[in-house]
């Protein structure tokens, strides 16, 4: 079938917005595609190095032909371009720039010219409708859409949405639940991607935001703000905890969610193909935050380790399978939920521990200080946990044992010095026979231990400490396989913070000549109101005089000299 551009122009303008309307795409888009299929047959007809411009009126349905020839100060194409002398042959008045338009005899279109116009057509209108569909859904992530399975692939199943197509890959959807062509389903858009083939909406049915916007739907408190939910963990299809939190003090975040009867958390589990959920009261205070999230199981204490977000719970002992929960769940869940690691210890555990604990302290204080074990176990019922400890403490404090007096407090301290030295020079020895430089441990920060430990891991000079990161010697968390795994750091039995090994760090890149000590983090100097000094004069001003005389005198300062005026007394 041949078609002329002087084919019916009603009958043209209203294939353009039937396929307008069809692909939910602007007219103006199809009749640019009609247009740039014309130009591109009228090129094969008369030359493809010609420049072709073909119009369509898209109120009359005109249609037009014209070819376009630029006036140029150099011609390189002669097809196109024209030089300034020759156009004023043409037109007196020509100048750079000017288009000179000369209009095409219609064209008719053969099989091989339609062929390549409705390629021309349907490419110009695919494109503009991934446009379209991506312009439409790439601000709606976070939204949950409505939509019917079209089809299933290799585990995809791909809904359809009405207007475009989304994707639930086959980790996105929940294990066991069995989708099938023509199914009603909701999902929930994480992610748009403009990609090659077209606009890519990812849709997840797994993801642990998709919970929490159901419950928005489900319970009006949540939509409207008044409950929040800050954290969710989920095992898709099997087992989810929900933290909630309530910004009114009169409404149970927690009632409000379940509802009467359950209805509202059953609405929830239905779409979640039975999924069963914990919902737990969020709390500031993470020790009670991560009580709650092992529920159903009862917690005896807990121990934190604020610094590597880590906590270790102890439990009854009839509670342990609880607090695990099957294959782990439980505590797998309660980690993800609060962003902590959680260890679970029976309370038989825990004791045996510290029983074996106070053994490991009564066998050094032994061996260290070459006392008895009743001496020595009276060390450790009393909290001291180190030799160093002993060896520095205050004299009354040990004297305060009962059963010891000053004389044995003298002697137990001059015993742990004696012992810290005899391990200093061994520790010294260690060092040297590793080969680790004097330079290093004039670093400040770095003992002897210290030092050691870093010998044996190859550092042994200041450039090489310098070269290291904080998590090279503390240690850090990695996730394998789902499970957060701990590597260990050089320094790791040094229990070192995160501030003192950056600080170390810094001290080696100076000692190394990297960076000078300006460079160094500078301590905050905290600024002092007038209050808080009219606070400071009051406090001196109600001072008993002899106490002032004694803090004048342990300060070298002459008080009878600062009230009669001496300004250097008064400083």
């Amino acid at each position: 079938m041949n078609i002329g551009v002087s084919a019916n122009k009603t009958e043209m303008l209203a294939i353009a917005r039937a396929v307008a309307h069809e692909k939910s795409i602007d007219e103006r888009i199809v009749i640019e595609a009609i247009e740039e299929a014309i130009e591109k047959a009228a090129r094969s007809r008369y030359g493809a190095e010609l420049d072709i411009r073909a119009t369509i009126d898209p109120k009359t349905g005109e249609m037009s032909l014209m070819r376009h020839t630029t006036v140029v100060e150099e011609v390189e194409n002669e097809a196109q371009e024209m030089s300034l002398t020759d156009a004023k042959k043409l037109e007196a008045d020509a100048e750079i720039g000017t288009v000179f338009s000369e209009e095409l005899p219609p064209i008719e279109f053969g099989r091989v010219a339609s062929m390549t116009a409705k390629q021309v057509i349907t490419q110009k209108v695919r494109d503009a409708e991934r446009e379209r569909q991506f312009e439409e859904y790439k601000d709606r992530a976070g939204e949950i859409v409505n939509g019917i399975v079209k089809r299933v692939e290799y585990g995809n199943v791909f809904i359809e949405l009405g207007r475009a197509e989304g994707i639930i890959r086959r980790n996105d959807g929940i294990p066991r639940e069995n989708l099938k062509n023509g199914d009603r389903v909701r999902a929930y858009i994480y992610d748009v991607r403009r990609e090659t083939r077209g606009p890519q909406i990812f849709l997840s049915r797994a993801h642990p935001d998709f919970m929490a916007a159901l419950f928005s739907q489900e319970v009006p408190e949540v939509y409207e703000g008044i409950i929040e939910i800050p954290a969710v963990a989920r095992d898709p299809g099997s087992r989810a905890k929900i933290a909630v939190i309530s910004n009114d003090g009169s409404i149970d975040p927690v009632g409000a969610c379940v509802g009467m009867r359950g209805s509202r958390v059953q609405a929830v589990v239905s779409e979640l193909a039975g999924e069963k959920i914990d919902i737990i009261p969020w709390n500031n205070d993470p020790a009670t935050f991560i009580v709650n999230a092992l529920q159903p199981a009862e917690v005896a204490k807990v121990v934190l380790d604020e610094e590597d977000q880590r906590i270790e719970v102890v439990v009854p002992d009839d509670q342990l399978s609880l607090a695990i929960g099957r294959r782990g769940q439980n505590v797998r869940l309660a980690s993800q939920l609060t962003g902590w690691s959680i260890d679970i210890l029976t309370e038989q555990e825990e004791s045996e521990r510290r029983q074996k604990e106070f053994a490991e302290r009564t066998a050094v204080f032994m061996d260290a200080l070459d006392v008895d074990e009743v001496i020595a176990q009276l060390m450790a019922t009393e909290g001291f946990v180190s030799v160093e400890e002993l060896a520095y403490v205050e004299l009354p404090e040990i004297a305060a044992i009962e059963g010891f007096d000053d004389d044995t407090a003298v002697e137990i301290q001059t015993r742990a010095k004696e012992y810290l030295d005899k391990i200093a020079s061994e520790q010294d020895a260690k060092r040297t026979e590793l080969g680790v430089e004097d330079a290093l441990l004039e670093i400040e920060g770095v003992d002897l231990p210290m030092a050691v430990q870093l010998g044996k891991n190859d550092v042994k000079t200041a450039d090489e400490l310098a070269g290291l990161t904080p998590d090279d010697l503390r240690g850090w968390f990695e996730t394998k396989d789902g499970e957060r795994v701990r590597e260990a750091g050089i320094l790791e039995d040094l229990e070192m913070s995160q501030e003192d090994a950056e600080m170390l760090i810094l001290k080696a890149r100076v000692a190394a000549g990297w960076i000078s000590e300006d460079d160094l983090p500078q301590p905050e100097v905290e600024e002092v109101s007038e209050g808080e000094n009219a606070e400071s004069e009051v406090d001196i001003a109600d001072m008993d005089l002899d106490a002032l005389e004694a803090e004048a005198a342990a300060l070298g300062v002459d008080l009878d000299a600062a009230v009669d005026g001496d300004e250097e007394a008064k400083d």
